[in-house]
């Protein structure tokens, strides 16, 4: 770690279009995107980040509100988690809503973005398995007016990356209409970084459950066969009805499938988890079977 202060920004560009922004860090390769800077600003202060250039996202209008398009909600980059956990929009989408209200405390929600929170890829960002649930898509903005649609999925598992002069400008989330859950764990009272999380969505039209863990890896993770599983327990055509027992099961399907036992030793044994992953375990099971049962509720 270094002792000196961070050096300032050489250069600060502030566009008022998303292809002004590309062209600026197309014209400044070192250049740094900004919006609300709860994560950047962390890195410059601790002098983990000493970006030569900035350029401001702020000013740009047509990312900061979102549109209905084709069965989808088409959202800007730039909401705010504070505008996202308005009433308004949590009748749209109410897994991220929730997911937004439980970002942290109110200057990070007023400041932080949605575009800011999948960019930065933190493990514990809330909204980052709520969009993994709901399968949403990134547009990604380039240079020339290039656009580009890629799985949010890929881009935080690595497979695919941002691009040189390129820019998150919008996520296209599909509209279900059908019961959501966010849920999350915290080591203290109040809003605070999240230990494990879970998000559930339902979709009736294809009598299926989605779910995604996060914090507990440095991706969201899919329980596909705990998602599959559970889905043809559940009956669809008497008000979405499931036993009891199959609430906790699925919870413990998913915190195993998430968390999994370590493999036999060479001589056949089979190690214990260590007591704190053991207690993560439980937190990911009770999360992933209350989600499951408020939204079948």
């Amino acid at each position: 770690m270094s002792t000196h202060a961070p050096q300032a920004a050489q250069a600060v560009t502030l566009p008022t279009t998303l292809d002004e922004a590309v062209a600026a860090l197309a014209a400044l390769p070192t250049a740094v995107p900004v919006a609300g800077g709860t994560d950047l600003m962390t890195a410059v202060n601790s002098g983990q980040l000493r970006p030569a250039a900035l350029v401001g996202l702020g000013r740009i209008s047509e990312i900061r509100g979102w549109q209905y398009q084709d069965g989808h909600a088409l959202l800007g980059a730039g909401l705010t988690h504070a505008r996202m956990g308005r009433p308004d929009f949590a009748a749209l989408i109410p897994a991220l809503a929730a997911a937004a209200r439980a970002a942290g405390p109110p200057h990070i929600r007023n400041a932080g973005t949605l575009g800011g929170n999948i960019a930065t890829a933190a493990p514990t960002g809330d909204a980052l398995p709520v969009l993994a649930a709901l399968e949403a898509t990134l547009i990604i903005a380039g240079p020339g007016g290039a656009r580009r649609e890629i799985p949010v999925s890929h881009l935080l598992a690595g497979v695919e990356l941002l691009r040189a002069g390129e820019l998150i400008g919008y996520v296209r989330v599909p509209l279900l209409h059908a019961p959501q859950v966010f849920l999350k764990a915290t080591g203290r009272t109040g809003p605070g970084r999240a230990v494990a999380s879970v998000a559930l969505v339902l979709d009736p039209a294809r009598r299926g459950v989605r779910c995604a863990v996060g914090a507990i890896a440095p991706m969201p993770l899919r329980p596909l066969e705990a998602e599959h599983w559970v889905a043809q327990l559940i009956d669809w055509d008497n008000n979405r009805a499931i036993v009891p027992e199959a609430l906790t099961a699925f919870g413990e399907y998913v915190a195993a499938a998430c968390i999994p036992d370590p493999a036999p030793a060479e001589d056949g044994s089979v190690p214990q988890l260590p007591p704190a992953v053991l207690h993560l375990r439980r937190t990911v099971a009770a999360l992933a079977r209350r989600a499951l049962g408020r939204a079948l509720t």
